[in-house]
């Protein structure tokens, strides 16, 4: 038992650590006035919080209307809907993170809403693709083996066909997040703080410590969550 929590922790306690040091040594080891002005405990975590705020928000929206949409789609009735649907999915997949952000900019203004909701929308696109996907993936012939049995459509859905997509659904969360960590960064040019908030200042006054701290901690920010993701994963599978 102790075994199997040390593993489960032993990652998210090293990622932790990386990123604890990281902040005290920029903080007590500031290169120059400015680096102390912008590197405190205080701003540091303000902006870890404003970029968690984001992340959470968006993605707690997105994976409930990306798999509710997918669910919507994979049904019969719906069947070539899904696939034009798709087909958008996969195209809007390329459209950078910054344009949508700047396109919503200039629609709904700046600020924290506008950076969640452009986020809610990128974050969409693999949730729903994904869930679709793996619905559309299961074998016919063990749906019609469930029908055969007397299950109706709700129970295929809910016995059969979401156990088997399972796997599938929580990868395309998996990207949406890891997505959604850089993607926040970038809430900064809209007013949208966030971790971008060091790398932009850090960019604009040419100093590279401040630059490397918000970078780091986005980045570890986006291994950890991958990780906990995962292991969660790995141990619903198992269970059902």
């Amino acid at each position: 038992m102790l075994q199997n929590i040390w593993k489960w922790l032993i990652i998210p306690l090293i990622m932790i650590g990386i990123g604890t040091a990281i902040v005290i040594y920029a903080v007590n080891n500031p290169t120059d006035s400015i680096v102390a002005r912008m590197l405190t405990y205080e701003r540091i975590f303000r902006v870890i919080r404003e970029h968690m705020a984001l992340l959470l928000i968006s993605m707690l929206a997105a994976t409930f209307v990306g798999v509710a949409a997918g669910i919507m789609l994979s049904r019969p009735r719906l069947y070539y809907a899904g696939r034009v649907v798709e087909n958008i999915v996969n195209v809007g997949q390329t459209i950078p993170s910054l344009a949508i952000l700047a396109l919503f900019f200039t629609i709904l203004g700046l600020g924290f809403r506008t950076a969640v909701f452009a986020l809610f929308l990128y974050s969409i696109l693999p949730i729903l693709r994904n869930t679709f996907a793996g619905i559309d993936g299961v074998d016919y012939s063990i749906i019609e083996a469930a029908r055969g049995m007397g299950m109706n459509s709700f129970r295929i859905l809910t016995k059969i066909e979401l156990p088997i997509a399972f796997p599938i659904i929580v990868a395309g969360i998996r990207t949406a997040v890891v997505i959604n960590v850089g993607a926040a960064t970038l809430a900064t040019f809209i007013a949208g703080g966030g971790l971008g908030d060091l790398i932009v200042t850090g960019l604009s006054v040419h100093r590279d410590m401040i630059i490397v701290t918000g970078a780091t901690i986005a980045a570890l920010t986006a291994i950890l969550l991958d990780y906990l993701i995962g292991r969660v994963e790995e141990k619903i599978v198992r269970w059902s």
